[in-house]
């Protein structure tokens, strides 16, 4: 095995990509608002690196108002068929506009409609409101391109503690842990019961 951990995760999620059937890119997001009280779900890895692991969302939803009271946040792979997990903890912080652009740019265009039309986590009356909403955005950038809207954009969990477990028979798993040093630059590793 290999002794960086983003080494490791760059070939656990290359072979989480054949493996999966759906969506190896799924991670949970654990936030705490200002009390403490956490709140986790499903969002999707967009890009990661030695920067951090990034997912993209509206801003004035409940996760960003979490992490704008409390900006740390835990995220969990969990790749089934090849029965392993890695978890991952750290600070967060915006992704710049330039990242944000790009990807919202690469997005498909009923997705970045889909972006205006959605006030997130908000109480809605009903499903059609929100249809109406879409329908209106669609006629509102009908033959031009969707920008992104200024209340949407990326996030970056920069890794702190990262967490490698592997199934071994007889619930002998294997959990390699590795925290960053304190200057930032290096990992110390160990190992935990299963």
């Amino acid at each position: 095995m290999a002794d960086d951990p983003l080494a490791l995760f760059d070939s656990w999620y290359a072979e989480a990509k054949t493996a999966e059937l759906n969506d190896p890119n799924a991670m949970a997001l654990a936030t705490a608002d200002a009390a403490g009280r956490p709140s986790v779900r499903m969002v999707l890895l967009k890009g990661h690196g030695a920067d951090g692991f990034v997912f993209y969302t509206n801003r004035e939803g409940r996760k960003a108002a979490d992490l704008a009271a409390n900006p740390a946040a835990a995220l969990l792979f969990h790749w089934k068929s090849l029965r392993r997990q890695v978890r991952i903890e750290g600070p967060v912080t915006l992704a710049t506009d330039a990242q944000s652009d790009a990807y919202f740019a690469s997005r498909g265009r009923d997705s970045q409609l889909g972006a205006w039309a959605s006030d997130q986590s908000r109480p809605l009356d009903s499903r059609a409101t929100f249809e109406t909403r879409f329908a209106e955005v669609t006629t509102r950038f009908d033959g031009g391109d969707v920008p992104r809207p200024p209340f949407w954009g990326g996030y970056v969990v920069v890794p702190q503690r990262i967490e490698l477990w592997q199934d071994r028979a007889h619930r002998l798993h294997e959990r390699r842990v590795f925290i960053r040093d304190d200057e930032g630059d290096g990992w110390n590793e160990g190992l935990l019961f299963p």
